[in-house]
């Protein structure tokens, strides 16, 4: 949650910056009633105050004339009834919730279909992420042998989103890997993700940037990839892509890399 709010105070800065947008509203559960420019430290008050309340939020948007979007960096739990109540004001989402689970998913893009719609769900917002995860597949073809490692600061929620979806994707290809390394018994190689031979390996040290490797190896060569996270600000760009890209939807789309 602390990182959420990182992200959501990073976002508030981001599209007060950003050509053509504004920030119409805060809701979060803390700070209730402060400036969400000053929480952000900003340089001056956006006049906005922080309301636990998403009804009164969407309400107060609602009537003005300018497209709304809503943004949504809470948790698996609320994104549902938070995208149902954004459509019942006719705002758009873009929903931000790492280990969104695809049963949420299916039932989000049912729900826009008939209410033609448009929501963003992204996985990540991090192009760097995106361009790693696209340009592993690619290999995936090429090489019979992968291996993903990671880096964290902390042990939350290991392995990562960004580690277990690069094994998602690679386990989706119908490729299989480490044919002639497939024992699970020696647990200091790694976890295995999915039935295909997809390892996982996860250092954690306080202080260690967040970091991901995925190693390929073939007949005398070995071909790695590698994207680095010092913070938040990373998702920014994909952000403010999301945002744009959002309001001429009407249908849900499952990630930003449709629109890189």
């Amino acid at each position: 949650m602390v990182q959420q709010r990182q992200i959501g105070r990073a976002a508030i800065v981001a599209v007060t910056k950003a050509r053509g947008m504004e920030v119409a509203g805060a809701v979060d559960s803390h700070c209730v009633g402060q400036d969400i420019g000053m929480v952000c430290d900003m340089e001056e008050p956006l006049e906005i105050p922080i309301i636990n309340d998403l009804t009164m939020v969407l309400g107060s948007i609602s009537q003005s004339k300018a497209t709304g979007v809503v943004v949504d960096f809470t948790d698996t739990s609320t994104v549902y009834d938070n995208v149902k109540q954004a459509t019942a004001f006719g705002m758009k989402s873009v929903v931000y919730v790492p280990r969104i689970e695809l049963e949420t998913v299916s039932a989000l893009s049912a729900f826009c279909e008939k209410a033609s719609m448009g929501v963003l769900v992204a996985p990540t917002l991090s192009i760097g992420s995106i361009l790693l995860q696209q340009a592993a597949i690619s290999a995936s073809f090429h090489y019979s042998n992968v291996e993903i490692v990671e880096s964290r600061a902390n042990a939350n929620d290991l392995p990562s989103s960004d580690a277990t979806q690069i094994a998602n994707n690679l386990s989706n290809l119908g490729q299989i890997y480490n044919r002639e390394d497939r024992s699970t018994d020696v647990l200091a190689r790694g976890q295995v993700l999915g039935e295909d031979g997809v390892r996982v390996h996860s250092l954690v040290l306080p202080g260690l940037p967040s970091s991901t490797t995925v190693h390929f190896s073939g007949p005398g060569e070995v071909y790695s990839l590698k994207h680095d996270i010092t913070d938040v600000q990373c998702l920014m760009p994909g952000l403010l892509l999301a945002i744009r890209k959002v309001v001429r939807l009407k249908n849900l789309v499952y990630g930003l890399e449709k629109f890189l």
